[in-house]
């Protein structure tokens, strides 16, 4: 199976088109970016983003079983 072929049955199975996919992959991924930002600040500075991080990460996952994203069976 080719590349595009296996985009199109991932995008079929999420039940949406490539450019919904990508909006949607682009929000997790600027979601999890802004979590590790505030955890490497966090870091260097403990008293910002105390629960910053964790709260982004939490809405995420959420967000994802909410979507039924999460396979439990892998």
């Amino acid at each position: 199976m080719n590349i595009f072929s296996k985009s199109k049955k991932h995008c079929d199975k999420s039940n949406e088109t490539y450019m919904q996919h990508m909006s949607v992959a682009i929000k997790i991924s600027s979601g999890l970016f802004l979590a590790a930002l505030m955890g490497f600040i966090h870091s260097l500075i403990p008293a910002f983003f105390e629960k910053g991080a964790s709260s982004k990460i939490i809405k995420l996952y959420n967000y994802l079983e909410e979507k039924k994203r999460i396979d439990h069976e892998n």
